[in-house]
């Protein structure tokens, strides 16, 4: 009866090594047909250059021929127009067009009329070009008889304007990637920037006024420096004066967990539909698409407008953190709506923006334009903006992270490869446990 038992063993883990042999070869094969062959092909989001032809072709036809670009699926630029003659004129120089009724003339015309309007605090509203309307939103805190003054302004717009009533309420996000505290509370340091003699933090306005001091931690032990510009309302950015005047090594990256970050490259301006990054010292790295620009929000502290609208959640504490996309700057956390566990809609100030504005530049970036990062879609690992870290990227990823990683070859090959242990194992044991019965037969055949 034993022997039997071990027999149905050996069977067993022979028929198992066999379907591990198939099931590794399947992976194997399915990770070099579809891997890039080396780390200089990793995936990339065509984003930037989708939002350059795009942003180009508005330009030159006009906002009475169009409304707005956007970046589909698959990463190609698309431009809604106004009329054949334009579409044509679209598919030529390479992009997708879509017929709309209404220009971007007629839809910022809407805004202007909306920003005349009473002002109702917990409201918002942006241009989402890809259903060519205006798109009102009305957080918990919005009475009634608020929203209903303000829809009877939307109806006297016309059809083009959407109101949609939203979960929470829209606030600003103070309370970050790396913590900086003051009196007024927890904020999350931006992107370094300096003008040429001095470095500073450029993190949100609202996280405090001018001659604000902000520490590193919770004691005060460790000053980090002092406000010494922003804008809040209207704009929401500031500048943080290092209190040593430097930022320090490593100050191109920024913090997305763990001790390590991205290397952020140059700046720019987001694309509709874009896939983005977003770090903050209370709810970490997370990630979503851009919905709308040119967003308007009215916190209870004033009005901010033209703001960049993702999916992206964040939470209290998250203000100031920066918004980047393969290694390029795009903006700073504002505020928003909802958490990180139910979702919700968060707004950054435009980075190009606010860095013209305050006359400054990032921090080892001699270009302010992002023609071509060198970071991959997800971000590879790296530090805290002035602090120093190694930068692990591709290169650096270790042995174990590429044979565990599933886009890799590497989970395949471990799976053929304990396979091909578990028959060798089989056969030996099996191998064994003949000699030993030969040996047992002889020993009782001839004493």
């Amino acid at each position: 009866m034993r022997h039997a038992r071990r027999r149905i063993v050996r069977r067993v883990t022979r028929l198992a090594a066999v379907g591990g042999l198939l099931v590794g070869s399947a992976m194997v094969t399915r990770a070099v047909a579809s891997e890039p062959p080396d780390a200089s092909t990793a995936p990339r989001t065509l984003a930037r250059t989708a939002s350059g032809a795009g942003a180009d072709l508005v330009s030159r036809l006009g906002t009475d021929r169009t409304a707005g670009h956007w970046v589909d699926s698959d990463g190609r630029p698309v431009v809604a127009v106004t009329d054949e003659r334009t579409a044509e004129e679209v598919r030529r120089a390479g992009a997708t067009a879509k017929r709309v009724r209404h220009s971007m003339s007629e839809l910022r015309s809407a805004t202007s009329t909306l920003r005349a309007a009473p002002r109702v605090s917990g409201t918002a509203w942006a241009l989402d070009y890809r259903s060519n309307e205006v798109v009102v939103r009305g957080d918990r805190t919005v009475s009634g008889s608020d929203w209903s003054r303000l829809t009877g302004v939307a109806q006297g717009i016309g059809g083009f304007v959407r109101m949609e009533r939203t979960e929470g309420a829209f606030t600003t996000r103070l309370n970050g990637a790396e913590p900086i505290l003051s009196t007024a509370g927890r904020c999350s340091a931006g992107f370094n920037v300096t003008d040429g003699t001095r470095d500073f933090i450029l993190t949100a306005g609202h996280c405090g006024p001018t001659g604000s001091v902000w520490f590193g931690d919770g004691r005060g032990d460790r000053q980090v420096g002092r406000t010494v510009a922003g804008s809040f309302p209207g704009d929401d950015f500031s500048l943080v004066e290092y209190a040593n005047g430097k930022a320090g090594d490593g100050a191109d990256l920024v913090a997305v967990g763990d001790g390590k970050g991205v290397r952020i490259t140059g700046t720019g301006e987001p694309a509709v539909g874009q896939r983005v990054f977003r770090s903050g010292s209370t709810s970490g790295l997370r990630d979503g698409r851009v919905t709308a620009l040119d967003a308007t929000v009215n916190y209870p502290e004033g009005t901010v407008t033209g703001l960049i609208e993702t999916d992206v959640c964040a939470e209290p504490g998250d203000s100031g953190g920066p918004m980047f996309s393969e290694g390029i700057a795009l903006g700073v956390t504002s505020g928003g709506s909802g958490d990180c566990d139910k979702g919700g809609t968060t707004f950054f100030q435009p980075l190009p923006e606010a860095m013209e504005s305050l006359g400054v530049r990032l921090v080892g970036s001699g270009r302010q334009d992002a023609a071509a990062g060198t970071s991959a879609t997800a971000p590879p690992g790296a530090a805290a903006p002035g602090a120093s870290a190694p930068v692990t990227g591709v290169e650096g990823s270790t042995l174990l992270a590429r044979l565990t990683d599933r886009r890799n070859v590497g989970p395949g090959l471990l799976i053929v490869a304990g396979s091909l242990v578990a028959l060798v194992a089989t056969r030996w044991i099996r191998a064994e446990a003949d000699r030993k019965a030969y040996q047992r037969h002889y020993s009782a055949t001839w004493g």
